[in-house]
């Protein structure tokens, strides 16, 4: 088990930046994965952004030079820096992290979400 909280959501105007912080209960260094999903009203939450233990990281194409995750093992906390704001980044954020439970299984672990919102 582990708890994920959120942090650093917002108001921004377009242009602005935004750093979320997601604090784990316990050391991250055995997850599988971490990472950010977003979620916006009438849409189906989508990946954002992750990164593995061994340090590859994904991005979906629209944040591409835009975002950044990053991680500090020694806080057990990840980051999204969040550049170039638009509104269509307007969304709640989601903190997931994945744990291998099994040598095939997997367990999803969520925050509880933070609000992003940029204005034009």
């Amino acid at each position: 088990q582990v708890q994920l909280v959120e942090s650093g959501g917002g108001l921004v105007q377009a242009g602005g930046s935004l750093r979320l912080s997601c604090a784990a209960s316990r050391s991250i260094l055995s997850f599988t994965a971490m990472g950010w999903y977003r979620q916006a009203p009438g849409k189906q939450r989508e990946l954002v952004a992750s990164g593995t233990s061994g340090g590859s990281t994904t991005y979906t194409d629209s944040v591409k030079g835009r975002f950044t995750i990053s991680r500090d093992n020694a806080k057990n906390t990840v980051y999204l820096q969040m550049s170039s704001l638009k509104p269509g980044d307007t969304a709640v954020y989601y903190c997931n992290a994945k744990i291998r439970r099994t040598s095939y299984e997997t367990d999803d672990y969520w925050g509880q979400g933070t609000q992003v919102t940029v204005s034009s």
